[in-house]
Formats: structure tokens, C-alpha cells, sequence
């Protein structure tokens, strides 16, 4: 059984900003399966699914982003699911915008759901599925850029990216980290 984790925050404030990038892509697979990620269960939204044939929990957690750890441990532990079968999914500013990019482990970058991940988990050591953001602009306040709305122009290009981050997580399952790492972190050619 796989447990992937979208992260963001919960409520119509935050539905349409970059720091829901998570919430985004595990609506997609929930669709893709003909499920809704709706069911509440140890503090998260979920759906129960078959992914590449395999069992999967997809999961919103719905305590903020800064407290992604406590639901997401929670049904980890309720599922028994191995912390090798565990794929994070968030927003990354150090990822442009338009780029989807697969890692184990690393540091959380600043990123606080990361931070409180790894806190609860006590192992940062799980599969992660970096949505691109970019950077703020210069003088913008990071908090404020990942929790405003995407431009016009993002949002023209978010339909591919979302559906790009959902084959990112169902390679994984498929394929396993590393084949997935190299079918889905190739960069095109400069021409």
C-alpha cells in the first residue's frame, strides 16, 4: 500500500494559491481512479484507490500546512504503510515553474509542511514530487508569494502540470523511485 500525501491548506482562501499545489495533484489521481479525496479520516480528507494496481491512501491533511505531520504520521501508522511507500507532494521554490521534479529525502528548504513532516516521521527519507513555483520576485515576502493566487499566466498553464505531477506519482508506483526519477526529471534539450 502507498500513502500520498498532497500538501496545502484547507479552506476556499487557500484553494486557488501555490502552497496547494498538493491538494491539486491528489484531486487529479482521485479523479483519474473516479474517487473524490473527500473522506474525513485522522484529520485529513482521503480516498482509497488502486494506483498502477496497487492499493493507495491519497490524502489532503486539513491542519494548515505548518501541521502537515500529525495527520499524515497518523495514517501512516493507521495504514501501516512503510516510510518507503510514502510520496509527498508540494509546492517548491526551488523548482521553476513548469518543471516537475522527484527526490528522496533532502533537508525541507524552508518549506515548514516539509519541516513538520520529517519532524513526525523522524526520517526525512520519503519520496517527494516537487511542483515548481519558482522564486518570489525580488522585495516579495516568500510567505506571501506561496499563499497568494496564481497569474493569469500560471493558471493558463496549470491544467499539463497538474496532470505532469499526478504521472509523476503513479510512475512511482509503477515503476519504482528511481526509474521514475529518470522518466520524469529529464530536462529538454537546449537547441
Amino acid at each position: 500500500m502507498f500513502l500520498v500525501l498532497g500538501l496545502g491548506n484547507p479552506g476556499r482562501r487557500y484553494e486557488k494559491t501555490r502552497h496547494n499545489a498538493g491538494f491539486l495533484v491528489v484531486d487529479r489521481l482521485a479523479r483519474r481512479c473516479g474517487e473524490t479525496a473527500d473522506r474525513a479520516q485522522l484529520g485529513a480528507e482521503i480516498a482509497k484507490v488502486r494506483i498502477a494496481g496497487q492499493e493507495a491512501i491519497l490524502a489532503k491533511p486539513q491542519s494548515f500546512m505548518n501541521l502537515s505531520g500529525q495527520p499524515a504520521v497518523s495514517l501512516q501508522g493507521y495504514y501501516k504503510v512503510e516510510l518507503s511507500r510514502v510520496i509527498v507532494i508540494h509546492d517548491e521554490l526551488d523548482v521553476p515553474f513548469g518543471e516537475i521534479r522527484i527526490k528522496v529525502g533532502g533537508g525541507h528548504g524552508g518549506h515548514n509542511g516539509l519541516r513538520d513532516l520529517s519532524a513526525k516521521f523522524a526520517d526525512p527519507n520519503y519520496a517527494r514530487v516537487r511542483f515548481g513555483v519558482s522564486r518570489p520576485p525580488p522585495g516579495n515576502e516568500v510567505a506571501s508569494y506561496v499563499l497568494s493566487p496564481w497569474m493569469a499566466a500560471e493558471e493558463a498553464q496549470l491544467d499539463p502540470l497538474i496532470d505532469r505531477a499526478a504521472d509523476a506519482v503513479e510512475a512511482i508506483v509503477e515503476l519504482g523511485i528511481q526509474a521514475a526519477m529518470k522518466a520524469i526529471n529529464t530536462r529538454p534539450k537546449a537547441g
